[in-house]
């Protein structure tokens, strides 16, 4: 299976994203300088596209697979795009707060801990739909793993197209998030023009 083994803080100055975005607390010591060079039209869009395969943990055959649904689908391409993607149980999985990062989330859901609607899913790229209840097995519950987790994510905000339930680690889809409710910082209008081409 193919991986991307870069180190996560050099593709995030790379790119210019904070590693915040993708949960992780360390802080990138380096200054970029290359950030103040000027970038062509086409650099801009190709940006754009990494940034959000880089969050997502998504690579580009499927993320084209997922351009292509979305294009297809009624509305705005790129708003669809987005929502496609955060509607990934991996996803999913770290917006409640069950994981720290993506990458972690993708773990959890590979090793058989979660269960979608009381089945069990180890699909990362499973896509939840609206009243979805996603939770963490019962064997798992007592696991110090997600005891470290939620200290960690205690604080974090959960989106309002979900709600959790910490004690229980159990979570609901209340409906599919729309552009203003995803709080990731990616321009979907460059990636849309990119693959237009």
């Amino acid at each position: 299976m193919a991986r991307n083994r870069e180190p996560v803080l050099k593709r995030c100055r790379a790119l210019g994203l904070e590693p915040s975005v993708l949960g992780i607390a360390k802080k990138s010591n380096r200054d970029n300088s290359k950030a103040n060079r000027k970038i062509s039209e086409y650099g801009l869009q190709l940006r754009e596209k990494q940034k959000a395969k880089f969050i997502y943990g998504v690579l580009e055959k499927q993320f084209r697979i997922y351009f292509a649904k979305s294009s297809r689908q009624q509305g705005i391409a790129g708003e669809n795009l987005l929502r496609m993607l955060e509607s990934r149980l991996d996803n999913v999985v770290f917006r409640l707060g069950f994981a720290r990062t993506r990458q972690e989330a993708r773990q959890i859901v590979g090793h058989k801990l979660i269960l979608v609607n009381g089945k069990r899913v180890n699909i990362p790229s499973y896509r939840v739909k609206v009243g979805d209840v996603i939770e963490v097995r019962e064997k798992s519950l007592n696991l110090q793993r997600f005891k470290d987790i939620l200290e960690v994510t205690d604080t974090r905000i959960v989106p309002e197209w979900l709600t959790t339930d910490h004690e229980n680690l159990k979570g609901t889809v209340n409906s599919l998030p729309n552009r203003e409710q995803i709080d990731v910082p990616v321009n979907e209008t460059l990636i849309v023009e990119l693959y237009s081409k």
